[in-house]
């Protein structure tokens, strides 16, 4: 006979920030149901908590338990996962939410007897899937608005900081654009002390020389024990993008409508697109260019995030690089890569409001000279625990 519990028994993972300073909660309880397990507290402890899991103590990778399921006088189905438990107090940074530590399949995935429902587009030939560990971190739940950029833009030109391009956007609530690679990490920058954040980006492999102006042709260093505002790794922006599944062109499934997305549709090209038009989505395609469309305007993925797949392609810290992938490279597995040490193009991700569905899915990798500015290039930051 499968047990029952009461109302004040819950097992549940909120998915919220860590805040790492808060003492994890020791009246955890084990009991069994039906032959399986679940993890409880009493509910006077689950306001803005997140249950995490590992499976070693010795050298632990803490992950949010996302099996967990609530426990309300209902009959356990669902078993706990295996491991051990700690239960930390959350607090998410305003406009951003938390994506999961964990291990990810990244890239074009191999349809194959574990991955069932797999893709394996032919055209994507430089992302070769392999699991990657991430960290937990924080991203912005939207790109960075115009709004937005003006705002801190206007404290970082104060503030003796020079920008390659002012930044552009169609309106307040849009997407900023015509911004490279060199004017984001200064964005952000600025974004992290305007916040009294340690900035993440630096001109000297010491980090004392926080990186203010210069652009093409500066060697810019990444301090990624800052607590400051940065552009993601492209590992950690495929995570993000997959909100918590894999083997999906897209963050929702395996095709694309313009209800769901930003971009420019040409279904007779693409199996995966199904229009219905052809060409600029026809809710956005007015006012000259740019055809963007507002921050938030579709539906968010798992994780909470929108517009990872259209809108704007967004910039990622990475260098760019193809197989055979050099040390430093995703694709070559392992924990927290960072992308090659050296190249001459950033890596750009998500898939734009110019750009067919080809562009837009998760395993898509693009590039550009991290000196350039277009009206389709934007970004989001994100921010380590």
């Amino acid at each position: 006979m499968k047990t029952k519990f009461g109302p004040l028994l819950i097992a549940l993972a909120l998915l919220a920030g860590v805040h790492q300073t808060i003492a994890q909660v020791t009246n955890l309880g084990i009991a069994p149901a039906g032959g399986q397990s679940i993890v409880f507290w009493p509910t006077s402890s689950t306001t803005n908590y997140v249950l995490q899991t590992t499976t070693n103590l010795a050298a632990p990778r803490w992950a949010v338990a996302n099996h967990a399921v609530t426990i309300n006088a209902v009959t356990v189905t669902n078993p706990a996962p295996a491991g051990y438990f700690r239960l930390l107090e959350s607090t998410n940074p305003t406009g951003m939410v938390l994506i999961p530590a964990g291990s990810f399949l990244m890239g074009n995935h191999l349809a194959n007897n574990f991955y069932v429902n797999a893709t394996n587009d032919a055209d994507i030939t430089d992302a070769f899937p392999t699991n990657v560990y991430v960290s937990a971190f924080y991203m912005d739940v939207n790109l960075v608005s115009y709004n937005q950029w003006k705002a801190v833009y206007t404290y970082a030109t104060g503030q003796g900081y020079i920008f390659a391009n002012a930044g552009s956007g169609k309106a307040g609530n849009h997407p900023v654009q015509t911004v490279d690679w060199f004017d984001c990490v200064k964005w952000s920058n600025a974004r992290s002390q305007q916040a009294g954040l340690t900035p993440a980006y630096y001109t000297d492999s010491g980090f004392t020389h926080v990186f203010t102006n210069g652009d093409f042709g500066t060697t810019v260093y990444a301090n990624g024990s800052a607590g400051g505002y940065r552009l993601p790794t492209e590992a950690e922006w495929e995570k993000a993008a997959r909100g918590g599944v894999s083997g999906q062109r897209f963050p929702w499934g395996n095709i694309i409508t313009e209800s769901q997305a930003n971009f420019k549709a040409a279904p007779a090209n693409y199996s995966y697109d199904l229009g219905p038009y052809t060409g600029y989505n026809t809710n956005y395609s007015t006012g000259g260019f740019p055809y963007s469309s507002p921050v938030g305007s579709f539906l968010p993925n798992g994780y909470g995030l929108y517009d990872m797949t259209g809108n704007m392609t967004v910039w990622c810290w990475d260098w760019y690089a193809a197989a055979p992938y050099p040390a430093g490279s995703p694709y070559l597995g392992g924990a927290n890569p960072t992308g090659a040490a050296t190249g001459t193009l950033r890596v750009l991700r998500g898939g734009p409001w110019d750009i067919n569905a080809f562009d837009a899915r998760c395993a898509y990798r693009f590039f550009n000279d991290p000196g350039n500015a277009y009206g389709d290039l934007g970004f989001r930051c994100v921010r380590g625990l």
